[in-house]
């Protein structure tokens, strides 16, 4: 069932019917895009070619597997733009500042783990420490100029990103249920690595599971060459003590992370993995259904539950050679996390030596209070609306679940 508003469906009728008849209004070439982005912003250096394979990959898979409405060729366009955009302006910039590289990023705390085990909420709370200094939403989205600190919570650029999630909110309201954003919540590090067109944030919104499987196991050197300058953008006239950061993208990099932050602090979070699928394969449909008149449960569940396992592995082994030292990472389980969650902020503050403060107890228990689980109401999934089966899932994830003794939780 199409769950988007009558203009949006009218608008993918009419697109569909011009392509019908071989006329496409939303234009996905590779070079057009590069065209465009450089005759937007007056810059023509993208500074290396790394971004040239993922982007080709990428757009194949939105033109041959995503199944794109117009509207989703609209969202793809301006999204692919917009990292490109911005790509641009960071090297302009950085050839202009040469000094912004030369600043240093000192034991930057990451947040790791699958989606839907409490990373988001833990990410949360911890831009509630002053100590902390978490890339927003708005920021993320739109970098430059690079935020300064007198202007940091009223820069129009939040008024802008706001009125982006206002469209979401209006498209697909049942989005709020599942993953709560605003232009001054903490984003993720997928938002950083899509500008060197390396990011698992496609899949969320596409489906492209080709281009999915490649980011999975691909080199993320390049991707964190361009997170690192990202940093330094946001941090050179709006600094803070240290980087709080987040991604689930991380768990399947951990040797990637730790090879350009040699020195990073990592929390591990674990949750049952059959729990995960179901609920981060429903959320991602969920989002589907803004591009494709065609999103699918069931397809996005199996291609996930694959990925994850695939994932899960690439942190066993990357934990069982010993090269992270206990002392950089902690575990955490989401069933202790939902018991007492500002407690166990404290436990990973507790194991790297960290400070946490009156300060930031009070107002992460302000932000638990004004932000209950559920606020715009509840996430319903379950795991027979994906077609998986249980004892196939837990098969995936057997090497995980033995390794960190993950406790499996019921399903109702």
């Amino acid at each position: 069932m199409n769950k988007l508003p009558l203009s949006a469906r009218m608008m993918n009728l009419a697109g569909g019917a011009l392509r019908d008849i071989g006329i496409e209004t939303v234009n996905l070439n590779f070079d057009n895009l590069l065209q465009k982005a450089q005759i937007n912003t007056g810059f023509s250096d993208f500074d290396g070619d790394e971004f040239v394979a993922p982007m080709q990959m990428l757009l194949k898979g939105l033109e041959e597997e995503a199944e794109l409405s117009q509207l989703g060729r609209i969202i793809a366009r301006s999204d692919v733009l917009r990292n490109l955009e911005n790509r641009l302006g960071i090297v302009a910039l950085l050839k202009k500042h040469p000094e912004i590289e030369e600043q240093e990023i000192v034991k930057p705390l990451f947040v790791v783990g699958p989606p839907r085990s409490g990373t988001t909420i833990f990410h949360d709370l911890l831009a509630m420490d002053p100590d902390n200094r978490v890339p927003l939403s708005w920021e993320a989205s739109y970098p430059l100029p690079p935020p300064e600190t007198a202007t940091y919570r009223t820069d129009p650029r939040i008024a802008r990103c706001q009125s982006d999630l206002d469209q979401v909110d209006k498209l697909i309201p049942e989005f709020k249920k599942m993953h709560p954003m605003g232009p001054l919540r903490a984003q993720e590090c997928v938002m950083m690595t899509s500008i060197d067109m390396t990011s698992m944030v496609y899949l969320a919104q596409f489906f492209v599971p080709t281009y999915d499987k490649w980011i999975m196991e691909c080199d993320m050197q390049s991707a964190f060459k361009w997170h690192r300058r990202y940093l330094q953008v946001l941090q050179w006239k709006c600094p803070g003590l240290r980087w709080a950061l987040k991604s689930p993208q991380h768990m399947w990099h951990l040797d990637c992370v730790h090879r350009e932050y040699p020195d990073a602090l990592i929390v591990q979070t674990h949750r049952d993995p059959v729990k995960s699928v179901t609920s981060m394969s429903s959320l991602a449909t969920e989002l589907h259904h803004l591009a494709s008149d065609n999103a699918s449960l069931t397809r996005v569940a199996k291609h996930y539950a694959e990925g994850l396992a695939r994932g899960y592995d690439a942190t066993v082994a990357y934990r069982k050679n010993g090269k992270l030292p206990d002392s950089q990472v902690v575990d955490l389980y989401f069933r202790d996390f939902i018991k007492d969650q500002v407690g166990t902020v404290r436990r990973a503050y507790d194991h790297f030596g960290l400070t946490l403060s009156d300060e930031a107890v009070t107002a992460m228990q302000v932000f638990l209070d004004n932000n209950p689980a559920d606020k715009f109401g509840e996430h319903l999934y379950k795991l027979e609306d994906t077609g998986l089966d249980m004892q196939w899932l837990r098969s995936l994830f057997t090497n995980y679940e033995n390794y960190f003794d993950i406790p499996q939780e019921s399903f109702n």
